[in-house]
């Protein structure tokens, strides 16, 4: 029987927000995530208390192309002379290969609903500050692929959209020990709201999880909350029962998220006062009190991708009359 591979959360602090990395300690050793630009120096530090060494880091394993979660990945790549095989989704790698490609996402998102003139200079100084460099992906993974970290050790890929278009898993085979990034939010981190690009992947990934894929332990990118504010791990990952509790609470939120976007968008939008403006009915059906002005905005994220899908949808229609 091989024996288990272990796996060390490697934390790092992000102003409101605690970002996790996981080192999984592999012939070929591998760091799922990368946190923003000075979290590899960190890592180092840990893994030294280990007695590892980063220099000996050979995967690079990017969950999605979000700056809290590739911000370190060219700082971690040179640490490891430039050894180490970067792996990202080709959904997502674009976000890899440019720090413009941050901004111009703000602005065809969530910026359209903030009414911030200096928005776009803001994204555009945060990702100067928070993405150690640019890079090129090594390798471009859609799901479905299996990574060997030596020896017997298999690391298989799944496609688990929804939160970005790229997002993925990484399952260690034989143990089911499952990195997801961002991709179960519960009832959010940080801001208190579940934040996805699209609700239908979102929700088809949850149940993939859920019914497929089945978590022995599941690790997620930030200490995401139960209904109670109660977070749910502290980066040492879920195990089998409470992985499957916080997936189907994930899936229960969506689905008020998606009955209170519904109505608010059959309402129609209205431009108000309210920082939630035009989505101020979800707000209070919900009882969100949250700031949604604070980045990374989950709340304009979210019902951004419900109101794409809802213009879809009458879009569809017209086409069908």
């Amino acid at each position: 029987m091989t024996p288990s591979v272990p796996v060390h959360p490697l934390a790092s602090p992000w102003g409101r927000f605690h970002l996790y990395s996981f080192y999984i300690d592999a012939p070929e050793p591998a760091i799922v995530d990368t946190g923003i630009a000075s979290s590899p120096d960190a890592m180092a530090s840990a893994l030294e208390a280990l007695g590892r060494r980063i220099e000996d880091v050979r995967w690079i394993l990017l969950t999605h192309g979000h700056i809290d979660h590739l911000g370190g990945a060219h700082a971690l790549w040179e640490l490891t002379g430039r050894r180490a095989t970067v792996v990202i989704h080709e959904a997502d790698a674009h976000l890899l290969r440019s720090r413009r490609a941050h901004v111009d996402e703000y602005l065809g998102g969530r910026g359209t609903y903030l009414n911030d003139p200096e928005g776009e200079a803001r994204r555009v100084a945060a990702a100067e500050a928070v993405i150690s460099g640019e890079l090129e992906p090594t390798v471009l993974v859609r799901g479905g692929e299996t990574l060997s970290l030596g020896g017997d050790v298999t690391v298989s890929v799944h496609s688990i959209p929804g939160h970005t278009a790229g997002s993925v898993a990484y399952v260690v085979d034989g143990q089911n020990d499952v990195f997801v990034g961002d991709a179960v939010q519960a009832h959010g981190a940080a801001n208190g709201f579940p934040g996805y690009e699209d609700p239908t992947a979102y929700r088809a990934s949850l149940e993939y999880l859920r019914d497929t894929v089945r978590p022995e332990r599941l690790y997620l990118g930030h200490p995401y909350r139960r209904a109670n504010g109660e977070a749910y791990g502290i980066g040492t990952g879920l195990d089998r029962d409470v992985a499957q509790e916080a997936l189907r609470e994930s899936l229960d939120i969506e689905a008020q998220v998606a009955d209170a976007a519904r109505r608010c968008l059959h309402d129609g939008l209205q431009t108000t006062e309210s920082a939630y403006s035009p989505f101020a009915g979800v707000a209070e059906e919900l009882g969100y009190t949250g700031d949604p002005t604070l980045e990374p905005s989950p709340f304009f994220t979210t019902l951004n991708g419900y109101a794409k899908q809802f213009e879809q949808g009458l879009s569809n229609e017209k086409e069908r009359r």
